[in-house]
């Protein structure tokens, strides 16, 4: 049978789909932390809620906390709950002076004394630079592109990426890494030594997984003695640094600002000027010093760097141009005015000495939450009746497909968020609760496009099975276009929207999805087997497709190749053989030069 018009072939692809999601859960659920049943958002469950107040500890001459710092440091948290595969944690600010986090369910330790950690800022030399896979994908994708432009002639359009420093260690990542030396063979000499890569660090180095956040996380918990291997905050590079040179409480100031020349004109660029006390004068005095020998020495030797690591995180790498003696140092490069305050305010935010003492640590409950979920799922069953009730009074018969269709489109959507709760750690809260009330209507509307279609070709006077496929053709279009409007305002709505209309959005575009593989995979399946049956396929009067109820043309039968056999009269007998759309072509010319001849002899 062929392929296309077997419907059984669209049926057993739905439901290998489906036992494939079932199976991997419950495999998930022996092996692992997967559960049948959602996680749940902190509106619906509830969770830990714990005041955090930031405070300088550097005494009383120190600097009071500012709202830009307040900003940073709950970007730094964030990362910190992020990296800990925690989702839909809520963080703001209360008042001027405290921050306020919110985790759904159980909070475990870990996660509770990583948001209590205070943030450290230190200065390491760089070591060596290397670039992560999402860079080198990234690398290779602009250069494949660039050379399908150019023809692929240029050498620098050949694809590669940017060459990193040749450290690399053959078969490290076959090997045990807690066997590998984690010791220099020898004494450095400086903290910019080559002895400091170990055996160890070039195994972290080449297997540090940047888009992971547990490599961070890794990081973050650094021994200002030891090399450091990192990333950078866009995940893009991956660095192996030595021991810290400077902390970061010894920078005093960093202000962004316009960078001008020895003439004292602006240059029309941005850049961040840095200040560091007594202390980190004499200490970046010397540090400068090394690092500019390297890059005098060789301007690629990427010992010629400095990089500020923030909270396990290098945030600017930038080399030593000149030796710095007065503890006064400006960042140049591509900064915009935004960037470079930003920067300026990442680190202001690490010169401080911050300790999180926690206010306040309690559970939270989810009456309200809870309330409001049980009075969204009586909306969507109510919802689901009544649009069940109003197939049954306009489509009757058809009712049987688009209740089938919704209870498979509502199985494959559970199915689809409670592995992503397991594997992308996806809380559905309730305005998510509410996108999947409105993907009712989305799914009801895909049907009522598809019936609507089909009877318009009975009533054209299309035999029922022709009617079918051709009103099949006639709507997936019609459909296609409709959830795909419907999936870009969700995407939309995605990125620009925070908080809980993200996770409206989310679901609206997941059940736009779904949408579209029940319709394609079920719905019209469906459809065309029970045409094969006698109550649909010969148009029973509570079957929905009634010909003589949906009032087609006059009991006209389509009989192919542009021909519709006609009833002589009504009552009389078997319908006459209608003229083919050929032959009225040609009766209409015979007709026009009759009239010309008539014309003519008068």
């Amino acid at each position: 049978m062929n392929a296309k018009k077997s419907p059984w072939r669209a049926l057993i692809g739905l439901l290998v789909i489906a036992a494939v999601g079932i199976t991997t859960l419950v495999i998930g659920t022996f092996a692992s932390d997967a559960s049948y049943t959602p996680k749940l958002a902190l509106d619906l469950e509830g969770g830990t809620q714990v005041i955090l107040t930031p405070k300088n500890t550097a005494g009383s001459d120190a600097r009071e906390v500012t709202a830009e710092d307040m900003a940073e440091a709950i970007n730094v948290i964030r990362q910190r709950v992020d990296a800990s595969g925690v989702a839909e944690a809520e963080i703001s600010t209360l008042g001027s002076d405290s921050i306020v986090v919110a985790i759904p369910g159980q909070a475990n330790a870990e996660t509770l004394d990583l948001i209590r950690q205070s943030a450290t800022m230190r200065f390491r030399p760089v070591l060596a630079q290397g670039y992560s896979q999402a860079a080198l994908e990234q690398f290779s994708q602009s250069g494949a592109q660039s050379g399908e432009q150019s023809g692929g002639s240029e050498e620098s359009q050949s694809g590669e990426a940017p060459q990193s420093d040749e450290v690399s260690q053959s078969g490290a990542a076959e090997v045990d890494p807690e066997t590998l030396a984690d010791e220099p063979t020898q004494t450095p000499e400086n903290n910019s030594d080559f002895a400091w890569v170990t055996e160890r660090v070039l195994y972290d180095f080449e297997n540090i997984d940047c888009a992971d956040p547990e490599a961070q996380a890794a990081a973050r918990n650094d021994d200002p003695a030891k090399p450091l291997v990192a990333c950078d905050t866009e995940g893009m590079q991956k660095f192996i640094l030595g021991p810290a040179d400077i902390e970061g409480e010894r920078l005093k100031s960093a202000t962004a600002g316009m960078i001008y020349n020895q003439t004292g004109q602006s240059t029309g660029k941005w850049g961040v000027n840095l200040e560091l006390d007594a202390e980190g004068t004499e200490q970046f005095a010397a540090v400068s010093q090394r690092l500019y020998d390297f890059h005098k020495a060789n301007e690629n030797d990427n010992r010629g760097r400095f990089a500020v690591v923030l909270d396990g995180s290098v945030i600017v790498a930038p080399n030593m141009n000149v030796p710095i003696s007065d503890g006064k140092a400006q960042i140049e490069g591509n900064f915009t005015a935004s960037s470079a305050s930003a920067l300026a305010n990442q680190l202001s935010f690490g010169s401080l000495p911050l300790n999180f003492e926690v206010q306040t640590e309690q559970q939270i409950s989810a009456t309200l939450g809870a309330n409001h979920l049980e009075k969204g799922i009586w909306a969507g069953i109510i919802g689901l009746i009544l649009v069940v009730l109003w197939m049954l009074w306009q489509y009757r018969g058809l009712t049987l497909v688009s209740a089938g269709s919704l209870i498979v489109a509502a199985g494959l959507t559970y199915l689809a968020i409670t592995l992503l709760s397991w594997l992308m750690g996806y809380r559905l809260s309730l305005p998510g609760v509410v996108g999947l009330i409105v993907a009712v209507g989305i799914t009801a509307d895909s049907f009522i496009v598809y019936f609507e279609r089909i009877r318009d070709e009975v009533r054209d006077g299309r035999p029922l099975a022709d009617a079918v496929e051709t009103g099949w053709k006639r709507a997936r279009r019609t459909v296609m276009i409709s959830d795909a409007v419907n999936l870009v305002a969700a995407v939309v709505l995605y990125l620009l929207a925070v908080g809980g209309v993200q996770g409206f959005a989310f679901t609206l575009g997941l059940t736009t999805i779904i949408d579209l593989v029940v319709i394609f995979l079920f719905t019209h399946p469906l459809m065309s087997l029970l045409m094969r049956t006698r109550f649909f396929g010969e148009g029973h009067k509570w079957s929905g497709l009634d010909p003589e109820h949906l009032g087609a043309k006059s009991g006209a039968v389509y009989a192919g190749r542009g021909r519709v056999l006609h009833p002589k009269h009504p009552g009389e007998g078997r319908p006459e053989r209608g003229k083919s759309l050929a032959e009225r072509k040609r009766e209409s010319v015979t007709v026009s030069d009759t009239a010309q001849e008539a014309g003519d002899a008068q």
